[in-house]
């Protein structure tokens, strides 16, 4: 396992341990699991991916296209299973349904989400102007941003792009949202923000900032709202593909699986805190509402 920061014991490696169980495989009995986390760190996995090679594991599970990218210049033999991240925007594969080489597993695609995330923030902001968008430097999102940028006039929005390598960074981000005078903030997929998740949520709840995530957990953490896959199934689908390998396919001809639902998510405690009402269409859209 290749991860920026989700451990055995986080949703989505709780998920994937299940997947496994319920295939038949017990840590310690027909399987081991060697977890290797950056820290949310993208500059740490190629030394962690080197480190899986020297152990000679059977399957790199990579959590996100940095991991994966990671993972595929370390080796050109072990079979690579994506759990998420935009593996055609990193060029990792060229086609979904014969992805051919030693990479197969499950792939996101922010780029049809982004418009939507935009919407919902107007939406539930009706009189929103300016946006703020973080993204960290070494996750494939220029085509997110470009989509954004398409969408941002038809919604009468102006957006603020923020690059961030590390948390020593997320401070002087948000000082320079307020300099501009955001009032919401988009956060880009990237294993640095799950990993610093709470510190975002921490500092957007500081500046009364409403927040879009792509992932349920920081919804659940403080987060305004999230759209899109849910990362704990995605995760536990991964275990089917290890499974596969390990009884022989090919990785090379399973086809990259696209997660079909995508699940809005909306915190209504956040809300009320930062004076919003949701309009009830926008919660009828909801597939989960925190209270």
């Amino acid at each position: 396992m290749l991860t920026g920061g989700a451990d055995p014991e986080s949703p989505r490696g709780v998920s994937f341990r299940q997947g496994l169980r319920e295939l038949g495989y017990v840590e310690g009995q027909n399987i081991a699991i060697e977890w290797r986390l950056s820290g949310g760190s993208a500059e740490r996995f190629p030394d962690l991916a080197a480190e899986l090679v020297r152990l000679q594991v059977d399957i790199i599970v990579a959590g996100g296209a940095p991991a994966a990218r990671a993972a595929d210049q370390a080796t050109g033999r072990i079979p690579l299973v994506l759990a998420g991240g935009d593996a055609m925007g990193a060029g990792l594969i060229t086609n979904l349904a014969r992805p051919g080489g030693n990479i197969t597993g499950l792939a996101t695609n922010a780029v049809e989400l982004s418009g939507k995330w935009l919407a919902l923030l107007k939406e539930a902001v009706p009189a929103l102007a300016r946006v703020a968008v973080l993204s960290h430097p070494d996750t494939p999102i220029t085509a997110v941003l470009k989509e954004l940028q398409v969408a941002a006039p038809t919604l009468g929005v102006q957006l603020q792009s923020l690059s961030v390598r590390g948390p020593g960074e997320l401070e002087g981000a948000f000082a320079a949202m307020s300099r501009e005078h955001a009032e919401a903030l988009v956060v880009l997929p990237g294993a640095v923000f799950d990993v610093h998740r709470a510190r975002i949520i921490e500092l957007a709840a500081r500046s009364r900032l409403p927040t879009m995530w792509e992932g349920r957990d920081a919804v659940a953490e403080g987060g305004l709202m999230a759209y899109g896959t849910d990362n704990a199934s995605l995760w536990r689908r991964a275990a089917t593909y290890v499974d596969k390998i390990l009884k022989g396919a090919p990785p090379g001809t399973l086809p990259v699986e696209r997660p079909m639902t995508l699940k809005l998510v909306i915190n209504l405690t956040t809300a009320k805190v930062l004076g919003l009402t949701i309009p009830p269409t926008l919660l009828f859209q909801a597939d989960e509402v925190i209270q």
